[in-house]
């Protein structure tokens, strides 16, 4: 199944996710280079929710552009399996060897909103994310190795603390969201 069937079958879990939901599946009917950053107003990216065996922490890097702890992933830059570039870039941005995905299904969708920055010496303009989030989880007790050039400090946070943590209020909301959902699936 690709990622717009995905995408389509994709049960919003709240208004957000319904309307963000409708525009990227608009956007996806629009344009055909949403997988690279070759559209410099909206690209795909995909973002990885990690958390441990037990579902109890999420692991958090400290993101140099954003100064805030976040979350990890990256663009798609052409991959249209936004699964593998989630999973590639937990392990890239971490060191871990041993990501996985609880499930292959998608865990949550946001539209981002990116501020103009400056990125490797050249100006990046304000553009949006159409992003993908998946559930991953990795062992606490593998070791950890930050990746410099994006990140200055990596870390497992309980749960609330990775909310607190962030410094970016719009990130904060989806943060609370994904725990959510979390403890809606744990629950079960």
């Amino acid at each position: 199944m690709n990622i717009k069937q995905q995408l389509e079958q994709y049960k919003p879990y709240n208004a957000q996710e319904e309307k963000d939901q409708e525009i990227i599946l608009r956007y996806m009917d629009t344009f055909d280079n949403l997988f690279t950053r070759d559209n410099e107003f909206a690209h795909f990216t995909a973002s990885a929710w990690l958390v441990n065996e037990e579902h109890t922490k999420v692991l958090m890097a400290y993101h140099n552009i954003y100064n805030s702890w976040s979350w990890v992933g990256g663009h798609a830059d052409g991959d249209t399996d936004l699964l593998h570039v989630a999973l590639k870039e937990a392990t890239e941005e971490t060191g871990l060897k041993n990501v996985k995905p609880v499930s292959e299904e998608i865990y949550s969708i946001e539209i981002l909103g990116v501020p103009a920055h400056e990125k490797k010496g050249k100006h990046v303009a304000t553009h949006v994310h159409l992003n993908v989030t998946y559930l991953l989880e990795a062992s606490e007790s593998e070791l950890l190795h930050i990746k410099a050039d994006e990140n200055s400090d990596i870390g497992w946070f309980e749960l609330e603390n990775a909310v607190e943590a962030s410094t970016e209020p719009e990130m904060k909301v989806v943060y609370c969201k994904l725990n959510e959902k979390l403890a809606v699936n744990t629950s079960k």
